[in-house]
């Protein structure tokens, strides 16, 4: 068990009190150092990690690395990866970087070796992918299934969603005629425009859900059911019935099995993961089908192949060139020593458009606690308030506060070194290459301004007020090598090993999430009150009137069309 900010550590105090100091130090006298670049910047699995413009000196990072070993992070990241228990409050490991294991690979977990069942998984996974790629996959009818619809939430609708967007560029030809599309969203919203628009005879619904409970994906899979049986069975020539459609227009990827038998989700059409992944960690194995369906399996195998590259770095690299620690460590300074609580992640690249919001799970769904492992409540920040949209977009929208406004923001800068290597024509290649060495400069030169503020600008004079930059912004730059699968899945595991660290270090379990289900718990009795049209005297005046409010509105329905 790590030790807890809340015993004040001799590290943790040392930090406190090194940090009183560097609080009035200003980043344009920390780059005095000519050799500050090289010397906060590590590479790894096609990444480049450029930590020099955080607001910290070698003897901060030397305190933090101090601080992690206290902590027990080396030997958190073993029982991380070789399947201890770690989820304390479900009393399981949390073994997502299993599912991106080679399959000569082993880990034992109580007696049993989980590669083999994880590569049988893929195998049917790609099985599956093959006959929708050879358009050996039909409908009921007969006709080749074209457009294949996820319904999930959170990470099992994020992952996917975010990763074919990233990779589209790596679909193969034999993918072409399947389009992907994704629908979350409880209110149906997503789901009816779809209805509206495609041909039952060629279209496949994957359910996405761990538990196969989850009310937001099975009230859209069953309207997706009610849709295909009125047009394919009730409205059809008879030859079709229920179990036919069933078995050829649904998939079902859950930990539950007999959920997916009780719901008519044919075995052969079932994919599984286990207890031992979360949701949103649960990506690189079965809810991974969309990815796989788009970029094909050998581009699959590239993205588990790139998040099992980081997985040995973070296994085997010693704290002071660990990517994932000395992410984690900046970001435990910014939070926990500088009072920075709000972080911004801005790619550079329009491929990573979902990549913020994939991370505003990972991160605040993981770390977003209040409690340490036995229950104390915390004294200290975790989690800081992660938000963020295309660099390029964003800096005709919040950049304004970034420079201006009085709310210090950390910033990670993510962007390609290469781009549109591959364009045929050489001068519309050229003009590409021309466009994204301006994204560069623009990614470069606004995190330069964050961090020189005035100093920046070459400009003689005293400047006025409103045109002033105060910098000392931290923030983080990371490149990749060229955005790939395998880049991909590495920056991916990135992260997902920094929200381990830093829970390590702040003593809490990023494993689970009991304010998601407490929120679960409550709309469904509301739900059921909802619809009983009656009850509710135990809620507070507030949701009373607004459950008021919607009754009101179904009895004027109700009323206007008995007229």
């Amino acid at each position: 068990m790590s030790h807890s900010p809340i015993d004040r550590t001799a590290a943790w105090e040392e930090l406190a009190s090194h940090a009183s100091e560097m609080r009035k130090r200003h980043l344009r006298e920390l780059f005095e150092d000519p050799q500050r670049g090289q010397a906060f910047t590590r590479k790894a699995a096609g990444l480049t990690l450029d930590l020099s413009k955080q607001r910290w000196s070698g003897e901060t990072l030397a305190l933090l690395l101090d601080l992690a070993r206290e902590a027990g992070v080396p030997k958190a990241i073993g029982a991380l990866l070789s399947g201890e228990r770690v989820n304390i409050s479900e009393d399981r490991p949390a073994l997502h970087t299993a599912l991106r294991l080679p399959c000569d690979a082993s880990l034992v977990m109580d007696g049993e070796d989980l590669v083999p069942g994880v590569h049988a998984t893929l195998a049917k996974l790609e099985a599956m992918v093959e006959r929708f790629h050879t358009r050996q996959w039909r409908g009921a009818t007969g006709h080749p299934i074209h457009d294949v619809v996820n319904l999930g939430v959170g990470g099992s609708d994020l992952g996917p969603l975010m990763v074919t967007h990233a990779l589209a560029d790596y679909r193969p030809a034999d993918a072409a005629h399947i389009d992907v599309h994704f629908a979350s969203t409880m209110d149906g919203s997503q789901l009816v425009d779809y209805l509206s628009r495609f041909n039952p005879e060629t279209t496949l619904f994957v359910i996405s859900s761990k538990s196969f409970t989850t009310i937001d994906t099975l009230s859209n899979a069953r309207t997706a059911r009610d849709w295909l049986l009125t047009r394919l069975v009730r409205n059809g020539d008879g030859g079709v019935d229920e179990a036919m459609v069933m078995r050829q227009h649904f998939i079902g990827v859950s930990a539950k099995p007999e959920k997916m038998d009780e719901w008519g989700i044919a075995e052969a059409n079932q994919l599984e993961f286990w207890e031992w992944v979360g949701g949103r960690y649960s990506l690189w194995g079965a809810i991974g089908l969309p990815i796989a369906l788009v970029v094909g399996m050998a581009h699959f195998r590239d993205f588990l192949a790139g998040a099992h590259a980081m997985d040995r770095h973070f296994a085997e690299a010693p704290l002071a060139d660990n990517l994932p620690a000395l992410l984690a460590l900046a970001g435990i300074w910014n939070v926990n020593f500088l009072d920075i609580r709000a972080h911004s992640i801005l790619p550079y690249d329009g491929r990573l458009e979902y990549f913020a919001a994939y991370l505003e799970q990972l991160e605040m769904e993981s770390n977003g606690k209040s409690a340490t492992h036995d229950g104390r409540q915390v004294n200290y920040s975790t989690c800081p308030v992660l938000w963020g949209q295309l660099g390029p977009n964003a800096q005709h929208a919040f950049y304004q506060l970034l420079h201006q406004g009085t709310q210090p923001v950390v910033c990670d800068f993510i962007a390609p070194l290469r781009r549109y290597d591959d364009v045929a024509e050489p001068e519309t290649r050229e003009h590409l290459k021309s466009q994204h060495r301006l994204t560069l400069a623009n990614c470069f030169a606004q995190s330069r301004l964050l961090m020189l503020g005035d100093d920046a600008i070459n400009e003689s004079g005293e400047r006025p007020g409103h045109k002033r930059y105060r910098g000392n912004q931290p923030s983080t730059t990371l490149l990749l090598d060229r955005l790939t699968p395998a880049t991909l899945g590495a920056l991916i595991a990135l992260y997902e090993h920094k929200v381990f660290v830093q829970a390590t270090i702040w003593g809490i379990n990023p494993f689970d999430q009991w304010g998601v289900e407490l929120g679960k718990q409550i709309a469904g009795e509301t739900g059921e009150i909802l619809a009983k049209r009656a009850g509710g005297e135990h809620m507070d005046a507030s949701t009373r009137a607004l459950v008021a409010a919607v009754w009101q509105a179904e009895a004027e329905d109700a009323s206007r069309g008995e007229r």
